[in-house]
């Protein structure tokens, strides 16, 4: 998905520096979503939690929009054009509906609920994202993984996989990047990660093996669940510092509730993010605004009907680093 506001932010990112020592307890720190239009009255509104102020990354997860349910007869869906990604790999994964995918590695695919498409948009990729007419209802999230510097400028790419689901203490666990409850994906990453769906039967309890070296954050889509002693209500995304080897989840809902966890190491390199581009200097930005805007780099999107986004125009004011925070 492209990041359709009209006068994006540059944000300077970076992963906090200030975690729990050994031994020490699993802080929650809890993020409230803000509501981002993208486009015009008829358009989706998605709930962004990363990045914010007090927290810009995950682990290398650096963007995370949550979307729907979406009344796509109301609202017209998804119907994004062309635009481009550089620095970073796209991760679509949806709860309902489903969407054309299209881009300029000439890969033609469809995301559906279940299925991870991730998209490697390294040197300069670009593609389109359209909700199919079989689409009534769109509900997923899209989410955004920082490449490292020594991978920022890697090849375009495109990996599909449908991950078997695993039951374990009253949960359903969809595993679509890294390894969780006995799974793990195929796709490859470029830091180690961690995605997965996990859906939790009516007042269970689940308590997970993680990565200790990992950050973790558990998005919300459905229910009241709580995290590590957390309450997180829908769309709020509770983040929890590396040191634990475990992960405790309570569904606090009288019905089904639904939430992606996502985790991975520390990123330390500070990165800049503005509109869909991801560079480690303002000069970066400025370089790839220009070869999308010329038509270079960034390769042509076959078979959809209609013109490609044009960039936002570049803020006046040089970049101001963003101090790091917990």
């Amino acid at each position: 998905m492209s990041n359709l506001e009209r006068a994006p932010a540059e944000v300077r990112c970076g992963s906090p520096v200030d975690h729990e020592g050994p031994g020490g307890p699993s802080r929650v720190e809890v993020l409230a979503p803000r509501d981002v239009p993208l486009g015009g009255p008829r358009a989706m509104t998605v709930r962004r939690t990363l990045p914010q102020r007090s927290r810009s990354m995950i682990g290398a997860w650096c963007f995370t929009d949550h979307y729907g349910p979406d009344d796509v007869a109301a609202t017209g869906g998804m119907g994004v054009a062309p635009h481009p990604h550089t620095g970073l790999q796209t991760v679509s994964w949806l709860f309902s509906g489903e969407i054309e995918h299209r881009d300029s590695l000439g890969s033609h695919a469809y995301v559906r609920p279940g299925e991870l498409n991730l998209m490697t948009g390294g040197h300069g990729i670009s593609h389109s994202e359209v909700s199919t007419p079989r689409t009534t209802v769109l509900h997923g999230v899209q989410l955004w993984v920082a490449l490292p510097a020594e991978h920022r400028l890697a090849d375009r790419d495109f990996q599909h996989y449908v991950p078997e689901p695993v039951r374990a203490d009253g949960a359903v666990i969809s595993v679509f990047l890294g390894t969780l409850a006995g799974a793990s994906s195929p796709v490859r990453t470029f830091t180690p990660l961690l995605g997965a769906e996990v859906v939790l039967a009516p007042r269970a309890t689940l308590t997970l093996d993680v990565d200790p070296g990992f950050e973790h954050g558990l998005l919300v889509d459905q229910g009241d669940v709580c995290l590590a002693g957390a309450l997180l209500r829908p769309a709020e995304l509770g983040c929890v510092h590396p040191r634990s080897d475990t992960l405790t989840l309570v569904n606090e809902s009288d019905g089904t509730a639904r939430a992606v966890l996502l985790g991975g190491t520390p990123f330390e390199e500070e990165i800049i993010m503005w509109w869909n581009f991801i560079g480690r200097s303002h000069e970066d930005i400025v370089q790839a605004r220009e070869d999308w805007m010329s038509g270079t780099r960034f390769g042509v999107v076959h078979g959809y009907d209609g013109d490609p986004l044009p960039a936002p125009q570049l803020p006046t004011v040089p970049l101001k680093p963003r101090r790091r925070t917990r």
